[in-house]
């Protein structure tokens, strides 16, 4: 099942509103919604990363400022920083993977997905992120890496549920994989160094590691599911409560720029180098994400499943249709 998230509805205007998080000026009413020759500035938070590709594109093309939106990107380290920087009204709008969407969910933290971000190629062979090991590794197949020290971006997120998926669905035991956490971009010398046995490695830094001999024994997002929705755009609940307006026109503008970045590929790639430091022949080889419109609920509900089997979400259960509806 697919669904896109506009989530203007009556049900998202009554989800409840923490105690003590800020709202930014916007939601205060120091900067009104977009009208007819008006112009709000929206403070998006993201990882520059190939995935928010259609984003900046969107931008360019003109269809944030058709609708009265004057983005302003601001990068973060993660979704640990952008969920309390929308909480906080730091950013408008956030980007996040779903599994950190979800977690947070369980928590109470009062924040809706909005539009789509971005999803697996569905090619178990090439993917936007695999697990890479040395060329001369003994490691051949995802069943070999239990046992093994296997580098994330982040614990307990979407990047080991989705390993340990593999290691299963393998035949290993996903329990005797020992994760450890590091920045993507220090991956690819970790592993030629030999620190860790194996890392899960996303684009650009997948292209950079495989340049270095590297070669991928599995590709985790693929192999969990071949529509995986990956990350979403989101805002807070109070936001979306006192301006539905801006976040329609948000949503709107978004699924216009995921459209684009689709059906022009090549235009996508190159504005990654506006805002990544990826160099001409990474940027020839990199995979790119695929960007459709719709979440594929589907998808969505395995990794809650899988989160839920890890352990991720601390015996809650995310509420999918608060988050996504």
């Amino acid at each position: 099942m697919q669904r896109r998230i506009l989530g203007l509805g009556t049900a998202l205007l009554t989800v409840a509103v923490v105690a003590g998080c800020g709202s930014s000026p916007a939601a205060n009413g120091g900067s009104p919604s977009p009208g007819e020759g008006e112009s709000t500035q929206v403070s998006v938070g993201i990882i520059p990363i190939v995935d928010v590709a259609p984003l900046y594109l969107g931008q360019k093309k003109g269809f944030f400022s058709s609708r009265g939106i004057d983005l302003k990107m601001e990068s973060a380290q993660g979704g640990a920083a952008i969920i309390p920087g929308v909480l906080s009204g730091q950013f408008e709008i956030g980007f996040s993977n779903v599994t950190s969407l979800m977690l947070a969910q369980t928590k109470g933290v009062p924040i809706k997905s909005v539009v789509n971000g971005s999803a697996t190629t569905g090619n178990t062979e090439t993917d936007i992120s695999g697990v890479a090991v040395r060329k001369d590794s003994t490691i051949k197949t995802a069943k070999d890496l239990a046992g093994q020290t296997v580098a994330v971006n982040t614990l307990q997120n979407i990047g080991d549920t989705t390993v340990r998926e593999s290691v299963r669905k393998a035949g290993g035991d996903p329990k005797k994989v020992k994760f450890v956490e590091m920045a993507f971009d220090q991956m690819p010398a970790a592993l030629d160094g030999g620190q860790v046995d194996a890392a899960w490695v996303g684009e650009p830094a997948l292209t950079i590691a495989k340049s270095q001999g590297a070669r991928v024994v599995t590709s985790p997002f693929a192999e969990t599911h071949p529509k995986l929705t990956l990350a979403t755009y989101f805002t807070s609940a109070k936001l979306i409560q006192e301006k539905p307006d801006l976040v329609e026109k948000f949503t709107e503008a978004m699924t216009e720029s995921l459209e684009y970045a689709s059906a022009h590929p090549e235009e996508a790639r190159e504005i990654l180098t506006t805002y990544t430091k990826i160099s001409g022949d990474v940027l020839k080889d990199l995979t790119l994400p695929t960007w459709p419109t719709d979440v594929d609920m589907d998808s969505v509900e395995k990794l809650a499943s899988l989160g839920e089997q890890d352990g991720i979400f601390g015996g809650d259960k995310p509420d999918l249709d608060a988050l996504f509806s």
